[in-house]
């Protein structure tokens, strides 16, 4: 009975898997999503609109899980920024009245939170060796 006991007990003790960063990007109006993405372990995988240029607005959203052990400290729930091509550079409030706003990347903004960033295409079509795309497939079917 104790054998069952003692590893049952462990991982009752263990905390529930953590939620993950959400990231939204959305055009100055907040009428159109033009990006989406979500921490895994320490890698922020985002998903961006690939023909979408212009201004945005980037959204954070941290659990209340996060909020409480100050995982991601100084993070604000929102930024201004720029998508461009597929890149995204948020414009940070500079410290002093006079002084001008900085940009970063996204992948540099994210460096003091040890995140990596993963950025891909909205709707991006995987590929694996060996596996056929419905072109290759309908050609060979003929």
């Amino acid at each position: 009975m104790t054998r069952i006991l003692i590893p049952l007990l462990c991982l009752t003790a263990l905390p529930p898997a953590a939620e993950a960063l959400k990231v939204q990007v959305w055009d100055r109006e907040l009428q159109t999503k033009v990006g989406d993405g979500e921490t895994s372990g320490s890698k922020l995988v985002m998903q961006f609109v690939g023909d979408y240029d212009g201004p945005v607005v980037v959204l954070f959203a941290q659990t209340d899980e996060e909020k409480s052990r100050v995982t991601f400290p100084g993070l604000k729930s929102s930024y201004n920024g720029v998508l461009s091509k597929g890149q995204l550079t948020l414009q940070l409030p500079a410290a002093g009245a006079s002084a001008a706003n900085t940009s970063l990347t996204l992948g540099k903004f994210l460096s003091p939170f040890k995140l990596t960033l993963s950025a891909q295409p909205a709707g991006q079509a995987l590929s694996l060796p060996g596996l056929k795309t419905t072109d290759s497939a309908a050609k060979d079917s003929k």
